[in-house]
């Protein structure tokens, strides 16, 4: 093995160990997509500070898209269906309000100098960050701001969830995020894993499907999850966590001086947008409960737009209809990760 091989082994290897520890720390801090964080910052850190510039192999990209795919795709299940199509109208409404909302957060988003249509919009979208940021740079826009500002989203959300669920709805307060219970086990995590990104990839390459590598195998594992083919199996954790930060290293990495000016000149509309989008879709909540006949506090956590995880934690232990919350948060991912390529072509026609 040549010099030039071994420094590039050793230098991955310290950002790989950095973004591990990284992780771990934000893990315990209870922050959402700890792994992910982690590889953003060790990714940062070392763009920053490197000599040279290290980029994510390809095929590590294209499998971290895929096991996020499959991990969003997994959530399906034959309940949420049911309860959608009991209350269709309302939540077809909302959701299509929701996507209202994050256009036109979006488009005040690109008015920001530095910031392009597409950036301003995949910024703003309100839910599925892990998606968005996986298949931003792909369509066209800065995965580096689109990263801060989705997750700056998700933060804000996961710390005043609690407060206005206990204060607002008289619920009481989240200890923790869910997991996973039961299933056949680990093994059969990973051969389901393994199965929904084989098929899935391929699909995405024949069907010619955008950002492919994460819509493809999140379709195969809705339908296996949805047959009932899947057993119950579920991306393994230490998977999931692997995929969430590589694609944190791949936006980290990416990083330069220039994109992190954009970022800090960004951050004072994209705070007020994000806030008065959290607002907008707190009201869209109250429409959602009054016209589905659903307790108010179901109707907020229904269309709280991020923190899915700590959403679901909010909704079990405060007794609020965790599969009511479920079926709506799901509904409006898909319909987010399935618009975001058809937005980004409309978006790039109408600069062009």
């Amino acid at each position: 093995m040549d010099g030039g091989r071994r420094r590039l082994l050793a230098d991955w290897a310290v950002v790989l160990v950095g973004a591990v520890a990284v992780g771990a720390g934000l893990d315990r801090l209870g922050v959402p997509s700890a792994a992910l964080f982690g590889g953003l910052v060790a990714g940062l850190g070392r763009a920053l500070l490197g000599r040279r510039r290290l980029v994510l192999p390809r095929p590590a990209g294209l499998g971290a898209q895929a096991v996020i795919g499959v991990s969003i795709g997994a959530l399906v299940q034959t309940d949420t269906l049911a309860t959608i199509a009991e209350h269709w109208l309302p939540v077809l409404l909302v959701t299509i309000g929701t996507l209202v909302v994050s256009l036109v957060a979006g488009r005040l988003m690109g008015l920001q100098s530095g910031v392009s249509a597409v950036t301003g919009a995949f910024s703003m979208i309100a839910g599925g960050a892990s998606g968005i940021t996986a298949m931003a740079r792909d369509l066209g826009a800065d995965a580096q701001v689109v990263a801060v500002l989705q997750y700056l989203r998700v933060l804000l959300i996961v710390v005043a969830m609690p407060v206005v669920a206990t204060t607002v709805f008289g619920a009481e307060a989240a200890a923790g995020g869910t997991t996973a219970e039961g299933g056949p086990g680990w093994f059969a995590g990973v051969l389901f894993t393994a199965a929904c990104v084989g098929v899935g990839l391929v699909l995405g390459r024949v069907g010619r499907i955008p950002v492919g590598a994460l819509l493809g195998p999140l379709a195969v594992a809705a339908v296996l999850d949805l047959t009932g083919l899947s057993h119950d199996a579920a991306v393994p954790g230490l998977v999931a966590s692997a995929g969430f930060l590589a694609i944190g290293l791949q936006v980290g990495l990416g990083f330069t001086r220039d994109s992190l000016r954009v970022v800090g000149r960004a951050l004072p509309l994209a705070l007020l947008l994000i806030v008065a989008a959290v607002t907008a879709c707190a009201g869209l909540g109250a429409v959602l409960a009054h016209i589905a006949g659903v307790p108010a506090l179901d109707g907020y956590l229904a269309t709280t737009p991020g923190g899915l995880y700590a959403v679901l934690a909010t909704a079990t232990d405060s007794g609020a209809d965790a599969t009511f919350v479920l079926a709506v948060q799901v509904l409006r991912l898909f319909v987010m990760l399935f618009s975001a390529p058809l937005l980004a072509r409309w978006l790039r026609t109408r600069v062009d």
